[in-house]
């Protein structure tokens, strides 16, 4: 996906300390967002709070939208990168509970940031305000992580897997808005309970017992367990041998 890009600011801080008081003043803006949300927030407030004169505020910023869209393309940036070193990761987990449990923890981490948690929470408030998070980033997620799921399981069906990901799109997100409003200690219960619902639902489809039995299955020829599938031939599956580079098909148990 081609990484959409926003600028809302009347000039982008060249120097260091000018760098430093934009920093400054979008911290400032999430935290106020959260005080007293966006519709009650002004940059005189946020000034305030960044420390800086309002007028210093407009050298960069020419309302509070800007800001808004400002903090919205910091969060798209870093979401897109986060969910890049998921995906990659996917394939390295060891189970799926392992990969769901790295996936919200991960999420978990990056939203104890206030700049992201105001963005996230606002835009099931006011998606209006949005410019670079719509339909289209959504269903783009989607699509991965359908493509994920007929990875773990290549008999899965295109649609039953874009069926699976929306669900667990919307689940999640529901269940994270949830989260992110309540308080730290109520967050973590809710992040075990999130865990838990998404492993429950997508083990039926994530072929963990085809991953067992290959575990505990080695090679005919040089006695190695690290195998991949490669195909069917007679009705039956057949195996790569990763270190002699073999092929050989499945046996009755």
């Amino acid at each position: 996906m081609t990484k959409p890009e926003l600028n809302s600011m009347r000039r982008q801080p060249q120097q260091k300390r000018s760098q430093q008081r934009v920093e400054k003043i979008l911290q400032a803006a999430a935290e106020v967002f959260v005080e007293v949300g966006y519709e009650a927030a002004t940059t005189h407030v946020i000034a305030a709070k960044a420390e800086t004169a309002v007028g210093s505020l407009y050298q960069f910023f020419p309302d509070k939208l800007a800001i808004f869209h400002a903090l919205e393309a910091r969060h798209m940036e870093q979401v897109t990168a986060i969910h890049a070193k998921l995906m990659q990761s996917a394939d390295e987990q060891k189970s799926l509970s392992k990969f769901i449990e790295h996936v919200v923890n991960t999420y978990a981490e990056y939203f104890a940031d206030p700049i992201p948690r105001v963005v996230y929470i606002q835009y099931f408030v006011a998606p209006d305000l949005f410019k670079l998070f719509n339909e289209t980033f959504n269903e783009w997620l989607i699509q991965q992580f359908a493509g994920l799921f007929r990875r773990w399981n290549p008999d899965l069906a295109v649609d039953k897997s874009q069926l699976l990901a929306e669900t667990v799109h919307l689940c999640y997100n529901a269940l994270l808005l949830n989260a992110l409003r309540k308080d730290q200690h109520q967050r973590q219960a809710y992040y075990g309970e999130i865990k838990d619902l998404l492993v429950a639902y997508l083990t039926p489809y994530a072929l963990q017992h085809t991953q067992q039995v290959m575990k505990v299955m080695i090679c005919p020829h040089c006695h190695s367990s690290r195998l991949s599938k490669n195909g069917h031939r007679h009705g039956k599956q057949r195996y790569l041998c990763k270190d002699c580079g073999k092929q050989f098909l499945e046996k009755p148990m």
